[in-house]
């Protein structure tokens, strides 16, 4: 025997749940952190539904007009609102593609007032709110197949395609009968979707707010690791990784190379054209030099205008190539700005097959003294360190 419940109670409980989750977030946003545009844009969302709800609330006591059709296009607009907020997260702003959603959102909100003023009945209805529904939800199903995206996001991602997919069928269902798919009827399908609509307040504010905090731990992560005027890793991240690394190598019996190389006469630049010139130069190098490093190559800057590169695998004649290839690049770069500005690099390089015992900062003591091979040699070219006795039992053990 299907269990009946009193729509007014459920939509009135429905609407003081999203209106609390609105104040709570809220508060707590503004406490805590500054309000960007994805957080307005949630906040909005869940203003828009809350307003929706407590309309839908009075259905029968207000016009039609309040509870139905301004209703139904509250919460289309919330959902629409919501879905762009939860796409921000992943992806960077695209103007075009959020107006191009907003008209789509904006023809779903046409159909249903079709709908409403020309074939006013509760089949038409149903089938209209829900597959509109359900098309507006439809960028969520990229989520969990975005490369890159934390268990997290796949996890919330799926639960937004699978109410999704709901919908969906709600509004295929509601095409051969009306009845079993009203939310004013009872049915096991009332109670299933009376559950469904309270997990979608629980989850979509509990999930974005994690996914939010899962974004700002991100981005801590990288504000600690990376230098920020030329997203290379900083010494102390550099060494982390350099250091699994080496080691990685010398368990496997393969060599690593380390290039440790500046900029020739970067004072000077800095005080002949200053040192908005200089960054210009120091990101520049950075941009030039990218190319050819693959996926396990590491890049740091160590301070001023000091970088240096892991080159795991590579052995003295790819190291030798590679190092030679750079310096070229940048000797027969184009100038940079108004003022024909070019500049040169010295580059030193050690290769060795580590053990496990080797650390990168043994490595950046002995590349330093062919650093200085080179810049004494006349600069713009390179140096390879030359490993003595002493030096071999420190690097190699």
């Amino acid at each position: 025997m299907p269990i009946l419940f009193d729509m007014k109670t459920i939509s009135t409980a429905l609407g003081i749940g999203y209106l609390f989750t609105l104040l709570l977030i809220a508060a707590y946003w503004r406490d805590k952190q500054r309000m960007d545009t994805i957080k307005v844009l949630f906040l909005a969302s869940k203003a828009t539904q809350t307003a929706g709800w407590f309309l839908a609330v009075f259905r029968g006591d207000i016009s039609d007009l309040l509870s139905i059709s301004v209703a139904n296009s509250l919460m289309l607009l919330g959902l629409s609102l919501e879905v762009i907020a939860l796409l921000r997260i992943q992806y960077a702003p695209n103007p075009l593609l959020a107006k191009l959603y907003l008209f789509i959102t904006a023809i779903c909100i046409a159909c249903f007032q079709y709908v409403y003023l020309f074939h006013n009945e509760e089949h038409y209805r149903i089938v209209c709110a829900s597959m509109t529904m359900g098309i507006l939800l439809l960028p969520t199903c990229l989520l969990p197949l975005q490369r890159g995206a934390s268990i997290l996001m796949r996890i919330i991602g799926s639960i937004y395609t699978l109410i999704m997919a709901s919908f969906l069928y709600r509004g295929i269902s509601a095409w051969h009968d009306t009845n079993w798919t009203s939310l004013y009827e009872p049915s096991s399908f009332q109670l299933i979707s009376i559950m469904t609509i309270y997990l979608i307040l629980v989850l979509s504010s509990t999930g974005f707010v994690l996914l939010l905090k899962e974004q700002a731990s991100h981005e801590l992560v990288r504000l600690a690791s990376y230098d920020s005027l030329t997203n290379t890793f900083n010494r102390r991240a550099f060494t982390d990784y350099a250091d699994k690394a080496i080691l990685h190598a010398a368990k496997q019996g393969k060599p690593v190379s380390y290039l440790l190389f500046d900029i020739d006469q970067f004072k000077q630049i800095n005080d002949t054209h200053g040192h908005h010139a200089g960054d210009q130069v120091l990101q520049d190098l950075v941009l030039q030099i990218k190319p050819y490093l693959r996926d396990a190559d590491l890049f740091v800057r160590y301070g001023g205008d000091e970088f240096g590169i892991l080159l795991p695998g590579h052995d003295e004649a790819e190291s030798d190539s590679k190092a030679a290839a750079i310096i070229q690049k940048i000797r027969q770069s184009a100038p940079l700005g108004p003022v024909p500005l070019t500049y040169t690099i010295s580059v030193g390089v050690i290769t060795v097959v580590p053990n496990p015992k080797t650390r990168i900062e043994h490595l950046y003591t002995s590349c330093d003294r062919a650093l200085y091979h080179a810049k004494r040699n006349g600069r713009n070219r390179m140096s390879r360190s030359q490993l003595h006795i002493e030096q071999k039992a420190e690097l190699l053990g």
